[in-house]
């Protein structure tokens, strides 16, 4: 049987390439910035890490003054992609979520703010003020049958949201149907969940494009590789000791750009990891491939 592909992945993509954009030396930056701005969610998903026994649940939020920090310096190198609150949480049990939205769309004028949430705490008067404090598209992931996303949908129907602001996911599927998720073991970590996905034996040879297009923070300042990365096995920098740029450009996720993009994968988390990375980016895969080339080139 092939495995689920989620609808909303050309919509990503279509925004990963219509928003890439370079610095005035030839940078590629990032078309995603993903955030993962606690340590708790209110559900445990059977296709989820979340649902092993021992995975960590940390009752912590990120300080808004770091989210400002790192918005600031986007905005300082001319980030126009999207702006997202999703990751390893549930945004919205976060009670400063709303200024952090603010901060964000203060500091990206020409960015997209989004927010991927199991709509669990969403209601008219919140879904509002997301909207008021500068979101441009709710990502509503629905767990619990098309009940609640015919109630999601009248929801945002009665907001006055268009289309764009919107994305229904149905995520109720049975298991045999992968649960309406193009699902993966997220780097290892759903040896012991309750969908079990095991680790790879051996590494998969396919490319992968995530550290190409995408920059990923927890809520403690921790960039990982990669957003699939649930155990942090692989953290290239701190936002709160070091800048954007430095982590962006720096020899941890340039080292893991050039293996990735061959599809070489022998290196942790990568090397138990299945996810099917090469779904989107290729356009910022091929410009660090010629960035980096360059670079040789001039012997710089």
């Amino acid at each position: 049987m092939a495995s689920f592909f989620d609808t909303a992945i050309p919509r990503k993509s279509g925004i990963v390439d219509e928003r890439f954009t370079r610095t005035d030396t030839g940078v590629p930056l990032p078309s995603v910035v993903e955030i993962s701005e606690s340590g708790t969610c209110n559900r445990k998903c059977a296709f989820c890490p979340r649902s092993a026994p021992d995975y960590p649940d940390i009752k912590e939020f990120v300080d808004p003054a770091l989210i400002g920090k790192l918005a600031g310096q986007l905005g300082d190198v001319g980030f126009r992609g999207i702006f997202l609150f999703s990751g390893f949480v549930e945004p919205m049990i976060d009670k400063n979520i709303y200024d952090l939205v603010a901060i964000v769309r203060r500091a990206l004028v020409h960015g997209r703010v989004e927010m991927v949430t199991n709509g669990d705490p969403l209601d008219d008067d919140r879904l509002r003020r997301l909207f008021d404090s500068g979101l441009s598209t709710l990502l509503i992931s629905v767990y619990d049958g098309p009940d609640d996303a015919a109630r999601f949908e009248a929801m945002c129907r009665r907001a006055g949201l268009r289309p764009d602001q919107y994305v229904i996911r149905h995520r109720y599927l049975p298991a045999e149907e992968d649960f309406g998720i193009t699902l993966s073991n997220r780097a290892g970590m759903m040896d012991n969940a309750e969908h079990r996905l095991p680790s790879l034996a051996e590494p998969l040879h396919r490319a992968c494009h995530y550290p190409h297009y995408t920059f990923f923070m927890d809520y403690q300042g921790d960039v990982l590789l990669c957003p699939h990365d649930w155990g942090k096995r692989l953290v290239v920098g701190n936002m709160q000791m070091q800048d954007f740029w430095d982590i962006w450009t720096g020899p941890a996720m340039s080292a893991a750009r050039r293996r990735l993009v061959r599809g070489d994968r022998a290196f942790g988390p990568c090397t138990v990891c299945d996810v099917k990375g090469d779904l989107m980016g290729r356009q910022h895969a091929d410009a660090w491939n010629a960035l980096d080339g360059r670079l040789v080139k001039d012997g710089t």
